[in-house]
């Protein structure tokens, strides 16, 4: 794994624990930055890199994204757009 992809892991991990706390936070963190982080990250991401891996991280696909940098790509479900790994 590249160096971007473990800083997209990290940012994609770091995402879903916040979504997580959200239930009990207050006040409320805000998404706006994490978000960011992931379309730089994925901007840095070179011209020949996976695929799959751009496919879920352009169309938002975060979990999916997720399973695939941690090597689980066979738990991604076909989305609506009908792409499977």
């Amino acid at each position: 794994m590249t160096d971007t992809e473990n800083q997209l892991l990290e940012a994609l991990l770091e995402l879903e624990a916040t979504i997580q706390g959200m239930a009990t936070a207050n006040p409320k963190p805000s998404l706006l930055p994490l978000f960011t982080r992931i379309d730089e990250l994925t901007r840095q991401l070179p011209p020949g890199a996976a695929p799959d891996l751009l496919h879920y991280l352009y169309k938002k696909s975060y979990q999916k994204a997720r399973l695939w940098l941690q090597g689980r790509e066979a738990e991604n479900q076909a989305g609506n757009c009908r792409h499977t790994p």
